[in-house]
C-alpha cells in the first residue's frame, strides 16, 4: 500500500474476547481497548534510535502527553523545556502493507507487524484439542531492525501508555519466573516477549526509559508508560517477537452471569503470554495461510482493502461467553454495543457459515430460548386486532447488560422511526439464518429439532401478510400490536420512510419472498408437502404483486401501493436468500421466478444512475432521497447485482469501489477503523462496526452458479 491513505485505524483483535489493539491513526488514537465502542485512545510507541544516536524516531501513534511528574512535583512548571529525544517517523517515509491478517509498518530500518488470528473457531460442543488455539486472547507482532549499514548500536523499543485510570502499569518479569519479560497494565492487558536481549521499563515518559537517568529508575512503579526496549549492534540485523495480551477474568455481564470461555484454559494474562509466545511459529503461519485463501485476482485492490478491513472490525466486537457451563456466542454492535442484534446476524451469517456455523446455530437457539415472544397485529387506523404469532426482539441487551426475557434493549412501543419494533424483519431474519444455517453446515437434523419453530414462523409470517388466506398477496401489511399506536420499522431505521416503513416495503417484500422460496424447499424435503405448496404460493403471490407496481421507466416503488419520491438499491438484496440456499433456478432470469427478476433488473438500472442511486462522486446511494448509506448493505447489492443479476457497466466496478474505500480513508473517518453509515462521505453513525463482512460473498463472484430444477 503506497504512502497516500494508509493511516487509518484498524482492529488486531483475538477472536471471541471482545478486544482489539487498534493502530494505524496518527496521534495517541489506538491501543489496547477491551469491551469499547472505539479505540481506547492510548499513545502506543513503536519505534528505532536514530543512526546518529541523537534521537528516537517512532510511527506516529502517539502525541504529546503531560509528564505525570509535574503532578508530584508542581515545581517543575517553572523548569525550561528541553527537546524532545522522541519525535515521529516522517509520515512520508512510512509504507504500509495491509491484509486480513498482517498489518505491516515500515519506516527507515524499522519493520512492524500486526498478526491476528483469521480462522474458524471449533464448535465447543465436540471440545475439539485446537479450541485453546482459536480463542487465544492474544495478537502477536514482531519487530525487524535492519543495522546493517549502522555504526552504532541502536535502540529499539515498543510501549504503551495505558488508558486504565484504576490500574497501575507493571513489569511482568517481576511475576514470571524468567519465562518471559513484558510490561502490562494492572491484571487484563500486556506487551510481552521471550526475547533475553528485551528489557522492560516503566516511567512518567516514553523519553524516560529510553534515557533513564539512573540504571534502576526504570523499575519505578509510578510510571504510566511501560516499554520493552534492546539494542541492536551495528552492523546486524535483529527481529523480536512479541505477544499482545488481554484478559478479563470472573463474571462480565448483568441480567445473565457469564465469564469469558477463554478462562477455561487461562487462568490469568501470564499463562495467556506463555502459550501466545510458545506457539508463535504455527500461530503466525495460520495468518499467513489466510491471506493467501482470501486473496483473490478477480478483486480489486479497492475490494481487497475493503474485506481486509471489515474482517478484522468484525472479530473486533466478537465475544465468546460461557452461560451456565455452555458457550455463548455474541456479536456486538460495535459503537452501539448491542449485543447480536438481529438485523446485523442476517448479514454476518455469509461470513459466519463460511468459517464457523455453530456461532449461528447457537445465536438462533439463543433466540428461541429467551427472546422470541408472541403477539397480536392490526391494521393503522384500525381498532381490531388479530393473532399474529411467533417473533424475535431485535437484540438480547447491551454493553454486556442481557436484556429480560423477550425484551430488547432497542424496541420502544409509539414510535413510527428509530427504535420502533422491527417484529417482521426479525421473524424473517430468524426464518432466513435457519435455512441458509442448514444448507451450509449440512445440519438437517437440527432443522428437524426445530420444525415445530419453522411451522410458528411461517404461520407468524401468513399472519402478518393477512388473516384472511383470500385477502394475502405475499407482502406484510400489518404492524405488531407491541407497536402499540405506532409502527413497524426495518433494519434501515435511520434513513427515510422509502427503506425505513415496514409495510409495504419493497425491500422487505423481496426479502419475504426469498424466504418463502426457502421455506418451499425446505418444506418439501422435511416431508411437509401441504406447507410446502402453501410457500410455494405465497412466493408467486408476492412475486407478481411486486411486478405489478413496476412503472413504466422500469422503477418499482419503494412502499407498494403508494407513490412516493425515494427510489431504493436494496430492492435487490432479498435475491441473495435463494442463492445462498443454492436454489438457483429461483433467481435465473428463465426460471419460474423470470418476471421478478427481471423487474428487479431493471430497477437496479433504472436507479443506479446520477441524481438518482449515485452520489455524485460515484458512490452508491442506497435510497434516492437519503444521503445515508451504508457500506455493508452496498457490498452486499454490489454482489447481487454483478454475480446474480449478471449486471455490467462503469456502475458495477471498480469506479465504486474506489470510492466506497476512499470514504473509509478519509481522514474525517479513518479513526474509526470500519464504519458502515457514511452520510455524504462522512462516517454519522455505525463506527467501529462488524456489519462489512458481507463483503464475503465477493469471493464467489468468479465461481459458476449450478442450476438447481427442485425450485
Amino acid at each position: 500500500m503506497t504512502n497516500k491513505g494508509i493511516f487509518f485505524n484498524a482492529q488486531h483483535s483475538p477472536i471471541g474476547a471482545f478486544s482489539s489493539f487498534t493502530l494505524g491513526f496518527p496521534g495517541a488514537a489506538g491501543g489496547f481497548g477491551m469491551e469499547l465502542g472505539g479505540p481506547a485512545n492510548e499513545n502506543v510507541f513503536i519505534g528505532l534510535q536514530s543512526r546518529n544516536g541523537r534521537f528516537f524516531e517512532a510511527l506516529p501513534f502517539f502525541s504529546g502527553a503531560e509528564d505525570e511528574r509535574k503532578r508530584f512535583e508542581p515545581e517543575l512548571q517553572k523548569k525550561s523545556a528541553t527537546a524532545p529525544a522522541l519525535v515521529p517517523f516522517s509520515r512520508q517515509a512510512i509504507s504500509r502493507q495491509f491484509s486480513p491478517a498482517t498489518d505491516a509498518w515500515q519506516a527507515g530500518d524499522l519493520t512492524f507487524t500486526v498478526f491476528s488470528p483469521v480462522r474458524a473457531v471449533p464448535d465447543p460442543e465436540n471440545r475439539p484439542s485446537d479450541m485453546k488455539d482459536a480463542i487465544l486472547p492474544a495478537v502477536l507482532a514482531e519487530i525487524r531492525v535492519d543495522n546493517s549499514k549502522g555504526r552504532l548500536p541502536r535502540t529499539v523499543f515498543i510501549g504503551y501508555q495505558g488508558g486504565d485510570s484504576a490500574s497501575g502499569m507493571r513489569r511482568l518479569d517481576d511475576d514470571a519466573q524468567g519465562r518471559f519479560t513484558g510490561v502490562g497494565q494492572g491484571t487484563r492487558t500486556a506487551i510481552v516477549s521471550q526475547d533475553r536481549r528485551l528489557r522492560s521499563g516503566l516511567g512518567f515518559t516514553m523519553e524516560s526509559i529510553l534515557c533513564p537517568d539512573h540504571p534502576y529508575s526504570t523499575t519505578f512503579g509510578l510510571g504510566r508508560v511501560g516499554a520493552l526496549t534492546a539494542q541492536v549492534a551495528p552492523g546486524r540485523r535483529a527481529s523480536f517477537r512479541f505477544a499482545l495480551c488481554f484478559y478479563r477474568d470472573g463474571i462480565v455481564t448483568a441480567g445473565r452471569p457469564c465469564r469469558y470461555y477463554y478462562t477455561r484454559f487461562f487462568k490469568n494474562l501470564e499463562a495467556v503470554a506463555a502459550h501466545a509466545l510458545s506457539h508463535f511459529r504455527p500461530l503466525t503461519a495460520q495468518a499467513a495461510l489466510a491471506d493467501r485463501r482470501l486473496a483473490r485476482k478477480h478483486l480489486n485492490p479497492h475490494q481487497q482493502f475493503m474485506l481486509a478491513h471489515a474482517i478484522r472490525s468484525y472479530y473486533g466486537s466478537t465475544q465468546l461467553l460461557e452461560l451456565q457451563g455452555k458457550a455463548f456466542w455474541v456479536v456486538n454492535e460495535g459503537e452501539y454495543r448491542m449485543m447480536n442484534t438481529f438485523d446485523l446476524t442476517v448479514d454476518h451469517l455469509f461470513f459466519e457459515t463460511r468459517t464457523n456455523s455453530w456461532t449461528l446455530r447457537n445465536t438462533l437457539d439463543e433466540y428461541v430460548r429467551r427472546f422470541s415472544y408472541r403477539d397480536r397485529i392490526k391494521q393503522p387506523g384500525q381498532e381490531k386486532t388479530f393473532p399474529g404469532g411467533l417473533s424475535f426482539t431485535h437484540d438480547m441487551g447491551v454493553a454486556n447488560v442481557i436484556s429480560r426475557p423477550g425484551y430488547s434493549a432497542y424496541e420502544r412501543p409509539g414510535l413510527t422511526g428509530c427504535f420502533s419494533y422491527m417484529t417482521h424483519e426479525q421473524l424473517v431474519n430468524w426464518l432466513v439464518c435457519a435455512l441458509v444455517y442448514i444448507r451450509r453446515s449440512g445440519d438437517t437434523a437440527w432443522g428437524r429439532r426445530r420444525m415445530d419453530i419453522f411451522k410458528q414462523c411461517f404461520q407468524s409470517l401468513l399472519q402478518r401478510d393477512h388473516p384472511t388466506p383470500a385477502h394475502r398477496n405475499g407482502v406484510m401489511k400489518w404492524d405488531s400490536s407491541r407497536c402499540d399506536g405506532g409502527s413497524e420499522i426495518t433494519t434501515y431505521d435511520s434513513l427515510d420512510t422509502a427503506l425505513g416503513q415496514a409495510r409495504n416495503n419493497l425491500y422487505l417484500a423481496v426479502k419475504c419472498w426469498g424466504a418463502y422460496v426457502g421455506l418451499q424447499d425446505w418444506f418439501r424435503r422435511a416431508g411437509e408437502p401441504g406447507l410446502s405448496r402453501t410457500a410455494g404460493e405465497q412466493a408467486h403471490l408476492c412475486a407478481s404483486t411486486i411486478c405489478s407496481q413496476a412503472e413504466p421507466n422500469g422503477c418499482l416503488p419503494s412502499i407498494l401501493d403508494r407513490t412516493i419520491e425515494g427510489r431504493i438499491i436494496p430492492a435487490i438484496e432479498g435475491l441473495v436468500i435463494p442463492y445462498e440456499l443454492g436454489l438457483h433456478e429461483a433467481v435465473a432470469a428463465d426460471g419460474p421466478f423470470g418476471a421478478l427478476i427481471q423487474a428487479l433488473k431493471r430497477h437496479i438500472q433504472a436507479v443506479l444512475k446520477p441524481g438518482l442511486c449515485l452520489f455524485a462522486d460515484g458512490g452508491w446511494k442506497l435510497s434516492s432521497s437519503s444521503d445515508n448509506s451504508w457500506l455493508s448493505k452496498i457490498y452486499l447489492c454490489q454482489f447481487v447485482a454483478r454475480h446474480i443479476l449478471k449486471l455490467e457497466g462503469p456502475a458495477f466496478r471498480a469506479g465504486p469501489d474506489a470510492v466506497h474505500a476512499g470514504w473509509l480513508k478519509d481522514p474525517r473517518n479513518a479513526y474509526y477503523a470500519w464504519s458502515d453509515q457514511i452520510v455524504r462521505g462522512e462516517a454519522k453513525g455505525s463506527r467501529y462496526y462488524p456489519r462489512g463482512v458481507t463483503a464475503i460473498l465477493w469471493l464467489d463472484e468468479n465461481n459458476k452458479p449450478e442450476r438447481n430444477t427442485q425450485t
